[in-house]
């Protein structure tokens, strides 16, 4: 099914590109990446689509995505070929410590977007060192671009929250692999609880069915039954009220490249308990969150003292009011939609002016 997507989208966009333009002004064919309000991609295409509908035929601008790479390298010679303006948003890669597959074949599918392109958005410097890497280093142009979300709908909670229990939030999708994510929260957890701190945690996001067995099994045998709860999945209309509804946020994924739920968080007023690698370090600045040091690894995985990320939790919440005031200055600094959107047009409609 997949090769006759990319086989269909190679012929559709190959005819496209026989044909005239149409207009000087941005038309935006996304190259099969589809648009929604869960998971990171969807929602980003989403976002770009209130600026920039797209074009299935006659358009003059390629936005690609590393996620998503599924037309040709055929298709984009031929497409770089006729002048279509080519962007491309870098995520991360595929490396050994965390894809079974042929990671080198991967990465050289989506290498070719990248470096055909005739501009990139990195989404950390995280994702540029990557890139540089794994993918080769690219001649052309780029800037490294935090992704980005609307301030206006995750925002701070109006009325404050009881303090008791403090909770922390973690969000996201939880497959067999990112079981890890999980356990060390809860042993976290348990260990701040053991300290006599009156901490809980709530989980919200889609988990594998054998995941939540084992999960479960793990809290009911612990001091923490009643402190953790599971919230299921949810989408961006209401995950702001789950975000508003716990006091920080907490961020056990090893290496993530710039993940938008941690600028949700930032938006919405809540500190970070981090692991320090990937880019997530330099999202969340020193007064908005506290990072535990990890191995950057890309082969063999990471070593935690779970006591070191048990003692950054007690620290935000014991610094919460300042770093709460601090994490919703940081989105307003570094992840407003409209400047991210803003920004692509401009680099869009630079590169068409230089084609006319």
């Amino acid at each position: 099914m997949r090769t006759g997507w990319r086989a269909a989208l190679a012929a559709a966009a190959s005819l496209s590109a026989k044909q005239p333009f149409g207009s000087s002004a941005p038309r935006v064919f996304y190259g099969g990446a589809r648009s929604g309000n869960v998971g990171g991609t969807l929602v980003k295409i989403q976002h770009l689509q209130t600026r920039f509908p797209e074009h299935l035929w006659r358009f003059n601008t390629l936005y690609t995505m590393s996620n998503t790479p599924y037309l040709t390298r055929g298709t984009l010679d031929r497409l770089k070929r006729r002048g279509v303006v080519m962007v491309h948003n870098q995520n991360g890669v595929y490396y050994p410590r965390w894809y079974a597959g042929d990671w080198r074949a991967e990465n050289e599918r989506m290498s070719h977007s990248y470096h055909s392109a005739d501009y990139v958005f990195w989404q950390s410097a995280f994702c540029r060192r990557c890139a540089d890497r794994f993918l080769g280093e690219r001649e052309g142009a780029g800037e490294v671009l935090f992704n980005a979300t609307d301030l206006d709908h995750y925002r701070i909670r109006r009325e404050a929250l009881p303090m008791q229990p403090y909770r922390f939030l973690m969000t996201g999708k939880f497959s067999a692999q990112m079981k890890y994510r999980l356990t060390t929260a809860l042993q976290a957890l348990s260990y701040c609880v053991d300290r006599g701190n009156d901490f809980a945690l709530e989980i919200a996001g889609w988990i594998d069915g054998s995941v939540m067995h084992e999960i479960k099994g793990e809290v009911s045998r612990g001091r923490i039954a009643e402190r953790v709860t599971f919230r299921g999945e949810y989408t961006q209309a209401s995950a702001p009220s789950i975000y508003q509804s716990v006091h920080a946020y907490l961020a056990t994924t090893h290496m993530d490249a710039c993940p938008n739920s941690v600028i949700e968080a930032l938006a919405c007023g809540l500190p970070v308990a981090y692991l320090a690698s990937g880019g997530v370090p330099e999202m969340v600045t020193a007064a908005a969150g506290v990072g535990v040091a990890v191995d950057e690894d890309f082969s063999t995985g990471h070593t935690l003292d779970i006591s070191e990320l048990g003692e950054a939790m007690i620290e935000v919440s014991n610094r919460h009011e300042a770093m709460s005031a601090a994490a919703r200055e940081r989105a307003e600094e570094a992840f407003d939609l409209r400047n991210w959107i803003d920004r692509h047009e401009n680099i869009i409609r630079t590169h068409l002016e230089q084609r006319a």
